[in-house]
């Protein structure tokens, strides 16, 4: 057969078509980002509108903890308040924009997923920002008063000297942060747990074998990502012990749940 009455379907067209699905998944995953970015500048403008009052809600512990009336927040270099209002547009924006970059990225993995995959991380995907918030609530509502006042205590006006707590703002909100994150993050442990139990990766035995090098990490951890005051440690290393425990109770369950009937 001449290359004249070679079959249209063999024709070369010059495009390798092994090439074309992964063509097809960079230009997906361009339009996911695109959509992601512009929620978060959204966000972020909105965040920055209403950034003062964001700030007073996280000044919120430090007001408790100061005796009434006399809570003061300085800053020591010109730029540092509107830079504090910017880091604080940021922070939020994240949290509002969570929602949909959660979204894009189940959009885009979705497709690749067996329908058993899919019910398997849903879950997962939803209990997330659901643990953070946990996490942040209880560094928010109980952690950061009761640290604050245990700092505040140290002022003092012995012989004449008075020693009075000025935070700067960049400083506070440095620290609130560090907060929030820490007890966030470390909120998700069960989430990891779980995964690795359904990957394969680990069992509810091992996960048993290892509490004690858990409980020694935990603390560890909780010295590593909080301030360095007992109570803080405390209050992120225990609740870390009881989400492991948890998350063991979780293992069993499942796994019962997945064991094929005996005969």
């Amino acid at each position: 057969m001449s290359d004249q009455e070679q079959p249209q379907d063999t024709i070369d067209t010059g495009i390798d078509a092994s090439k074309a699905p992964l063509m097809d998944h960079v230009i997906e995953l361009r339009q996911r980002l695109v959509w992601s970015v512009a929620a978060l500048i959204i966000c972020f403008a909105f965040s920055f509108y209403y950034s003062e009052y964001i700030f007073d809600f996280l000044v919120q512990p430090l007001k408790k903890a100061f005796p009434d009336g006399e809570t003061t927040l300085i800053f020591t270099k010109l730029y540092e308040a509107f830079f504090v209002e910017i880091k604080v547009a940021m922070f939020s924006s994240f949290f509002l924009a969570f929602p949909i970059l959660a979204g894009q990225l189940y959009a885009f993995v979705a497709p690749g997923l067996y329908s058993n995959e899919k019910k398997a991380f849903l879950p997962f995907l939803l209990a997330t920002p659901l643990l953070f918030f946990a996490g942040a609530s209880l560094a928010y509502y109980i952690v950061m008063p009761t640290a604050f006042e245990f700092f505040l205590d140290f002022q003092s006006n012995d012989d004449g000297i008075k020693q009075q707590a000025l935070p700067t703002m960049g400083d506070y909100l440095s620290l609130v942060m560090q907060f929030i994150l820490a007890f966030g993050i470390c909120f998700q442990l069960p989430i990891l747990l779980l995964l690795l139990n359904r990957a394969g990766i680990l069992s509810r035995a091992q996960l048993k074998g290892f509490r004690r090098f858990m409980i020694v990490g935990a603390f560890l951890l909780a010295a590593i990502l909080t301030p360095p005051d007992v109570i803080s440690q405390l209050m992120l290393g225990i609740p870390l012990i009881l989400l492991y425990e948890i998350s063991l109770v979780i293992i069993y369950f499942t796994e019962k749940k997945q064991k094929p009937p005996e005969v």
